[in-house]
């Protein structure tokens, strides 16, 4: 049984307007979609460079573009999943795979700061060069995304 904060976010407007229009539905949905096809379309090169793999493409520039773009991909995803999460909060919240799928996005966010921390990557960025604990929060972080998405499609069977 979900707490009556989480059944009272079904009741909130913008969710009503979801359950009540098919259209307003698939629109948010397809946002959601998006959201995280750019998040992982960007993140995914990005970290894979950073591991090591594409040594001959600079640094520099796919910092600049790809963390600006996985950024508003976090942000889309994050907004519309939120809003989406309204529809069925009570079945949301006691479906296990929803929950995995929290949990992840929560370890897959800090990992996010942490690589970020201190201007870490902005200074690995300017050198080029990319020290271990970097390399090995890259690969955590192409592990970590690919494991929201695969949660968040193993929702829908459970």
């Amino acid at each position: 049984m979900a707490p009556p904060l989480v059944e009272a976010l079904g009741r909130w407007p913008g969710a009503q307007w979801l359950q009540g229009s098919g259209t307003a539905y698939l629109v948010v949905n397809a946002l959601h979609i998006l959201g995280i096809g750019l998040l992982v379309g960007a993140i995914l090169p990005l970290d894979l460079r950073l591991a090591g793999f594409f040594r001959r493409v600079p640094l520099a520039p796919l910092v600049d573009v790809l963390a600006r773009a996985a950024a508003v991909g976090v942000a889309l995803a994050l907004t519309t999943g939120l809003w989406l999460f309204t529809v069925k909060p009570g079945d949301y919240w006691v479906n296990t795979a929803f929950r995995i799928k929290l949990l992840l996005l929560a370890l897959a966010l800090l990992n996010v700061v942490w690589q970020h921390r201190g201007g870490a990557l902005a200074a690995a960025a300017a050198s080029g060069r990319v020290p271990t604990g970097m390399r090995l929060r890259a690969l955590a972080s192409c592990v970590l995304w690919l494991s929201v998405l695969l949660a968040g499609r193993w929702i829908g069977f459970l």
